[in-house]
This record gives structure tokens, C-alpha cells and sequence, in this order.
């Protein structure tokens, strides 16, 4: 397939290969992402990718915008270039649910009209694909959740945000790797450090990854190393 390119500003495309969260189309935007990587395309600065569309940044000191465009539209073909790299195996992470961890787990419980339990056995029982890193450094857009926990975004967003927090709104979840302000629903805190600058690799997850969630009690949590 041919993709839609758009152009950003002065030195940004937007190569756009399909529409909503899904798996397929994030796959060609990692594969897309992985061989622009590769081919190393004179003036490229850096490509980012999202769940449906990959952010072409170049100098337009060095590149063109439609010399550029051409290239990355020979390089579009999907079916000749095989999958995209694959993870190595599926990420746990624990995660302890409900109380001060989860502030508002008992309200997505109501919202649906679940049982607490439920909604962990819900939230727990998913593998879940990293569709994208975003919004702060190490924050993983993941999905799908299941139907029944599709969640609306708090009607007003918190300020603070704990280190840690495991939260959905609508079909995603996801995790804040450090203190921010933020509006999705906070269901649990995992103890595990999503982002560390001093690492070769900051990010604990990349995009392609499969997570899942292990429930743990407060008491574990407390005696995870560092």
C-alpha cells in the first residue's frame, strides 16, 4: 500500500499508513521506522513513530521535502521486506492493585459494574502490544484493552501522578515512568523503573513489545531491589 505523506512545517513529513489502533497498521509503522533506520536517507534528523504514522524529521538545509518523499515511498513496500523486528519474549510486569496504588480502581470497577476482582482478572489476563513511546520519556501507549474495561479519561486530570502508576483510558493502558500530571484512570503502581537515562537503553519497553501484568501485594512491592 501507498501511504498518505503530509508535510509538517519546514522539515517534518508525516507518512501516515493507515487509521485507529491497530496491530497490522503498527506493524508497517515499525517496519517503516526500523528500515529508514537502516537506509540512514541523507538528511534525516529522526523518525518517530506513533500508532498509525511515523514523523519524518530532516534539515532542509541538506534534503528536499519531495526528493524525500519519493524515497520513502519506494521504500513502502511492505510485503517484500518481511515482519518487523520481534521482542524477545512477552515483558512481565507486577503490578499491585487497588488502595493508594490504584486510586481509582474501585470507580472503573462501578463504571462497568465489575467487582475489583474482575477488573484485575480483566486488566491481568492481556497480553498487551507497546503501540508507541510518548507524552514523557518511557511512557508506553498500549492496547488493546479488553471491551468490558473501555474506560473514559477522568473528567478532570490530576497534577500529580505517581512514579509507576498503571493506568487505562479507553481501550489503552499504560504506565508513568515518573511524576507527572496526567487525566487517565489509575488502577495500580508496579515497582519496576520504566525509564532510566543513565542505561545504554533508557527505555525498559519499545515499541513492538508484549506486555503483561502480574498482579503482587503491597508487601512484595516493598522489598522489590532498588
Amino acid at each position: 500500500m501507498q501511504p498518505e505523506i503530509r508535510h509538517m512545517g519546514d522539515r517534518g513529513l508525516l507518512v501516515e499508513l493507515g487509521a485507529g489502533i491497530d496491530p497490522a497498521v503498527n506493524r508497517r509503522v515499525q517496519q517503516l521506522h526500523q528500515i529508514l533506520a537502516r537506509e540512514n536517507l541523507f538528511g534525516v534528523v529522526e523518525t518517530v513513530p506513533a500508532y498509525n504514522s511515523l514523523l519524518v524529521v530532516y534539515d532542509p538545509l541538506r534534503a528536499a521535502p519531495e526528493a524525500l518523499e519519493r524515497q520513502i515511498r519506494g521504500l513502502c513496500h511492505f510485503d517484500d521486506i518481511g515482519h518487523p523486528e520481534q521482542p524477545p519474549g512477552v515483558v512481565e510486569i507486577p503490578v499491585v492493585y487497588g488502595g493508594e496504588s490504584g486510586p481509582d480502581l474501585d470507580d472503573v470497577a462501578a463504571f462497568h459494574g465489575l467487582t475489583r476482582g474482575d477488573v484485575v482478572r480483566l486488566h491481568s489476563g492481556t497480553v498487551y502490544r507497546v503501540y508507541m513511546i510518548g507524552f514523557t520519556p518511557g511512557f508506553p501507549y498500549m492496547g488493546e484493552l479488553p471491551q468490558a474495561l473501555d474506560t473514559p479519561r477522568r473528567e478532570t486530570p490530576r497534577t500529580r501522578i505517581p512514579k509507576g502508576s498503571v493506568a487505562i483510558a479507553q481501550r489503552q493502558t499504560g504506565i508513568y515512568p515518573v511524576v507527572s500530571p496526567g487525566g487517565w484512570q489509575i488502577i495500580g503502581r508496579t515497582p519496576v523503573e520504566l525509564f532510566d537515562p543513565r542505561q545504554d537503553k533508557p527505555s525498559l519497553l519499545g515499541m513492538g513489545d508484549e506486555v503483561r501484568f502480574i498482579p503482587m501485594t503491597a508487601e512484595e512491592a516493598a522489598q522489590w531491589p532498588g
